[in-house]
């Protein structure tokens, strides 16, 4: 694998203990860089591999819906895991106390732990590192060009980033290598409070343990199977069924065209880079490319140009996070009257005025998924009713990441910044309320696809 990949946070001899990977963004087996790294380190030290993961009681706005769908796709890990001897272990509480004392316990000689930029997950890294004196490495397993590789800064765009990713795109779009069953086996026990974790799934249901979490109760989403077998076969499905036409489908909520991958993705059940090396497959064999590019632009620019806004600025979910231009036009525009103001709980109940925000509301709410072109449509209209741009991004970083699936996520907390701040997007028209942020209206949306349809479709869910 490419070294690129890999951070150092700190240095240190390798012991004799096993290798212990911290499982947390990316919830797969297959395809995944971080335990491929901590497969290699712990057969070069012929020692056992650990995978741990921490449940933490309360994660920003999630829900047990969140959690469930979480849970269930642990439960196939656990399973995949045992089956190339590599042992899985449920740690209960905040990193920064569980993951030191186990790994005092069971003798760890190195940690391995996945990227996320997100700031909660790099404050516990943080607090992992500070009180861990043997090696421990961070690995880019989500996306296909490493964070740190594809851009020292933070880009103000995908003119910008664009050039930069597919550059990169020769050293980093690869095959993975197989993960090997695991040579060395733990014959060992661990002592308490660990020695009930091996086998964790078989002894702990996920409805008992949803039950023990400090979160809100929301229905869970039927719609979708979690799991990478699920992921892969819904990727086989989307590359078959709804690939040819994605260019002209993906942005017409009035009909089934999305890949439907970003809850799997957000998990990590599946690796963008796997569906990256398939939709390029597809490509390369077909004539009319137009859908491919389409899709592959949102997989790899867009979705990374997400990472590069929460690694690089820290302030990715407030007012403070938006460009200058930005927060002077919202600024200047502060004490412009608002035609509809609604407060959070009208807006969680879908009570506007607004029959097509309401649909979109709804869908987001029993479905945990809206529509990507919806997404922007809802959040812009949260911007125009609300009292301020800062309750604004509350408000919506507050439903999206209770509602939706793959909220939570640098993708969520980049496309609201981009449809209240304008983030990644330019100047345009200045108007009551928005100043120059981008605008988009009811009978815009009306000029672009069957509204009534799609407010049809969300009253039947």
């Amino acid at each position: 694998m490419n070294h690129k990949r890999v951070r150092t946070i700190k240095e240190g001899a390798l012991k004799s203990g096993p290798v212990v990977l911290w499982m947390s963004r990316d919830q797969r087996v297959k395809d995944n860089w971080a335990l491929i790294f901590a497969q290699k380190l712990a057969i070069q030290k012929r020692v056992p591999l650990f995978v741990l993961f921490c449940l933490v009681p309360e994660f920003l706005h999630a829900t047990t819906r969140q959690y469930s769908f979480m849970l269930h796709g642990l439960r196939e890990v656990e399973q995949n895991l045992l089956a190339k001897n590599i042992l899985f272990f449920m740690l209960t509480g905040l990193p920064g106390k569980t993951i030191p004392e186990f790994m005092r316990i069971c003798g760890g000689s190195a940690l391995v732990k996945d990227f996320d930029p997100l700031r909660i997950k790099r404050q516990w890294t943080d607090s992992v590192a500070k009180v861990t004196d043997i090696p421990f490495y961070e690995v880019d397993a989500h996306n296909i060009i490493p964070c740190w590789s594809a851009s020292p800064k933070q880009e103000f765009g995908a003119r910008t980033f664009r050039p930069k990713a597919y550059r990169a795109l020769d050293e980093f779009l690869e095959e993975y290598p197989p993960l090997r069953k695991h040579p060395v086996v733990w014959e060992g026990e661990i002592g308490r409070p660990f020695i009930h974790a091996r086998n964790f799934f078989s002894q702990n249901s996920v409805e008992h343990m949803v039950k023990t979490l400090k979160v809100a109760t929301l229905g869970e989403a039927d719609w979708i199977k979690p799991g990478e077998k699920a992921a892969s076969q819904s990727l086989s499905g989307f590359i078959k069924k709804k690939l040819p036409d994605y260019g002209q489908a993906r942005n017409n909520p009035a009909v089934d065209g999305q890949s439907d991958l970003s809850p799997y993705l957000h998990f990590g059940h599946i690796s963008p880079q796997r569906v990256a090396l398939e939709v390029r497959e597809m490509r390369e064999r077909a004539k009319e490319r137009t859908s491919h590019d389409a899709f592959l632009e949102e997989l790899i620019v867009r979705r990374e140009l997400s990472d590069n806004f929460c690694f690089y600025n820290a302030e990715y979910d407030s007012f403070e996070g938006f460009p200058e231009w930005a927060k002077k036009t919202l600024n200047a525009h502060r004490k412009d009257k608002r035609e509809y103001l609604y407060s959070r709980k009208q807006f969680e109940h879908g009570e506007t005025h607004d029959a097509l925000w309401n649909a979109a509301q709804m869908e987001m709410v029993k479905r945990g998924k809206m529509h990507g072109y919806m997404r922007m449509y809802w959040a812009k209209k949260i911007l125009e009713w609300t009292g301020s741009p800062e309750q604004a991004m509350e408000t919506a970083i507050y439903l999206n990441d209770r509602y939706e699936l793959d909220g939570r996520d640098p993708n969520g907390y980049t496309g609201i910044a981009w449809s209240i701040g304008g983030v990644h997007d330019r100047a345009w028209n200045e108007r009551p309320v928005f100043g120059k942020i981008r605008f988009m209206s009811y009978h815009g949306s009306k000029s672009k696809f069957d509204v009534g349809k799609y407010i049809g479709y969300a009253a039947t869910l």
